[in-house]
């Protein structure tokens, strides 16, 4: 490798918070009380028709979307892309700033091994071609959280070009009507991230923090290949998984670790395509479906009405659900690009290439970085669906939580209940009460163990389907306690004693005549309502099967 990948510089200093006049902003779009500014930048996506037609409202005419992405992801590394000031989230403002970072004069960029190897790892995943040779450039604008007036980036040739993305969408209402659909990545190249802008609108000033400046990014710029926002937030999704199972980037959206530019313009299917607009800074898989549906609703009801579509910025309002404009957008000419004169062109090599007795700390051997990849969300699916014979619809919900897929496989190791009944239970009602309680897999206090333990005794018809749903709520709330504890105590076993079982069918017989007039003449809800009187005067502790059976031998003596 052209640049040398060992450090040289020292860790930043603390500085103080700057304070910059509001009147400084240059147009940006002001916000109440302290907001966080995001990713600024040019739009590299260029569009392309797609088949996809969205009906307008008034049903005049058929209008197709066209919808790109720009994908921003900080780089899961210690230290910055070009200095070696750590990362860390939420750390004091400005206390991890080195003179590189505050753009001080004399100072020059190191780049990081690491960035590189995660660039590489992160498009041989999504099926690109490497370049062996890409390079830097200086991508010029002024804004206070941009000490230098430039970000370095990869303009010209980036490290990774030509790759593809698939993702599943699910078709009606059903998730069992799953296709696959794929999207073009143009590109994906590295740059370094920006400061920190907290607008303060009572005071009538910005706060600058330069913690995030230089921390490394991966910019996947995806072709304009979806017409939706289901279809562009699934896409978000499943390359954040790809990203996580790489260890290339942690893509925490809540945390600004992975960031989402969405491109949207329509038109009439045969005719040029429409205007675009830009909405900036989506940070939710959620609110990117919202924004690009309302923006492309919008701009339907703005053509229907006679008004023009502005080539704008605009952000999404999440509080009113709505997209608002931003700026005006800039043209390509005011970046001013320009070869970074301080880093050579980097180089990449491959085992065929990879010169004789080269120091493999100071070269990235393509090769290698591909024999290290682990297994991606999609193997890890088709496993899950051959291996315990689950729906397709269920493998995707184990990997869309974090921790669901190692939660289940600890439990189906530890339970000999069937894979399907793991799932179920899994899905239904662990993943039920996470949700209603709003925690994380790892914030729960029943563990696989636990949860094992509850399914071996229903697996051995120790106790009842209701019980055992009873033992998982005690479970939630009597932290320390084991299910076989707990339905000692609240005496919740199955009854034994089959000819107990019988007296009370019996008896139960004798009290609804004419529930037992109905059952005889064939009504397949009367045996169903006398299977659950049965159960509620033994207090859930049958088997309904056992009591079903009992009901039948008795009803046809």
């Amino acid at each position: 490798m052209a640049a040398p990948m060992l450090r040289g510089c020292c860790l930043g200093r603390c500085w103080a918070l700057a304070c910059i006049d509001s009147g400084s902003r240059h147009g940006r779009g002001a916000a109440t009380g302290f907001t966080s500014s995001g990713k600024r930048g040019q739009s590299f996506v260029a569009q392309q028709p797609l088949l996809t037609a969205q009906k307008s409202r008034k049903g005049e005419h058929k209008w197709a979307a066209v919808v790109g992405l720009e994908i921003h992801a900080q780089i899961a590394s210690n230290s910055k892309l070009f200095s070696g000031s750590q990362v860390h989230f939420a750390a004091p403002p400005n206390s991890l700033v080195s003179f590189f970072d505050a753009s001080l004069p004399g100072t020059l960029p190191v780049l990081n091994r690491r960035c590189v190897e995660a660039a590489v790892m992160t498009g041989l995943a999504l099926n690109c071609h490497i370049n062996k040779k890409s390079l830097f450039d200086r991508k010029h604008y002024f804004y206070a959280d941009l000490p230098a007036g430039y970000q370095i980036t990869q303009q010209r040739l980036p490290i990774a070009v030509n790759g593809s993305l698939a993702y599943s969408v699910c078709v009606g209402k059903k998730w069992r009507q799953v296709i696959t659909k794929t999207v073009r990545i143009k590109q994906i190249q590295l740059e370094q991230d920006s400061g920190k802008s907290l607008h303060d609108e009572l005071r009538s000033q910005t706060l600058i923090d330069l913690n995030r400046a230089g921390v490394g990014l991966l910019e996947v710029v995806l072709e304009p290949d979806m017409s939706c926002g289901e279809e562009a937030a699934t896409a978000v999704r499943e390359l954040q998984l790809i990203l996580q199972a790489l260890g290339t980037s942690q893509a925490n959206m809540a945390e600004g670790q992975l960031r989402v530019d969405a491109n949207i313009s329509v038109h009439h299917p045969g005719e040029p395509l429409g205007i675009r607009t830009e909405v900036k800074n989506l940070n939710s898989a959620r609110f990117l479906a919202r924004a690009i549906d309302y923006e492309i609703q919008r701009q339907i009801n703005e053509l229907e009405n006679g008004c023009e579509i502005l080539n704008e910025t605009r952000s999404f309002d999440y509080k009113l659900g709505c997209t608002v404009p931003m700026r005006d957008k800039e043209g390509k000419q005011d970046y001013r690009f320009m070869p970074e004169p301080n880093l050579p062109p980097l180089l990449l090599y491959d085992t065929a290439s990879l010169p004789a007795g080269a120091d493999p700390q100071q070269v990235i051997n393509i090769d290698r970085i591909r024999e290290q990849l682990p297994e991606l969300p999609s193997e890890t699916r088709e496993k899950l669906i051959q291996q315990y014979g689950i729906l397709p619809e269920h493998s995707f919900a184990l990997l869309n939580e974090v921790g669901l897929l190692e939660f289940f496989q600890n439990v189906i190791k530890e339970t000999r209940a069937e894979p399907k009944k793991v799932t179920s239970w899994v899905l239904n009602i662990f993943l039920g009460f996470l949700k209603q309680r709003n925690l994380a897999v790892n914030e729960s206090p029943v563990t696989p163990s636990v949860l094992a333990e509850l399914l071996n005794l229903l697996d051995r018809k120790v106790i009842s389907s209701a019980a055992a749903k009873q033992v998982f709520e005690e479970l939630w709330r009597s932290k320390g306690k084991t299910p076989s504890q707990i339905v000692s105590e609240r005496k919740l076993e199955l009854m034994q004693d089959e000819e107990a079982l019988e007296r009370v069918c019996h008896a139960v017989m004798e009290g609804h005549p004419q529930v037992v007039m109905d059952t005889k003449r064939g009504n397949p809800r009367a045996i169903n309502k006398l299977i659950g009187l049965v159960r509620k005067v033994t207090h859930n502790r049958a088997d309904p099967t056992v009591i079903k059976e009992i009901l039948e031998k008795q009803l046809s003596s």
